[in-house]
């Protein structure tokens, strides 16, 4: 296997930084515990459709 030096060692110029920034809660947003239960009520939902559809026999689209 052939090894080829780059041009720049880019390791050596990286500045490591002094502390870490802390960030801030979004007030308002995409939060975990919102997604999460968006997610599964979206999934409660989807499960009630194809359950009313079985039931129907059709989609609830048609007229």
């Amino acid at each position: 296997m052939i090894t080829v030096p780059f041009a720049f060692d880019f390791t050596h110029d990286m500045l490591e930084p002094k502390e870490i920034p802390q960030r801030r809660l979004p007030r308002y947003g995409f939060h975990g515990h919102t997604e999460r239960l968006n997610g599964r009520l979206a999934m409660l939902g989807f499960i009630a459709l194809l359950a009313v559809e079985f039931k129907l026999g059709h989609g609830l689209l048609i007229w």
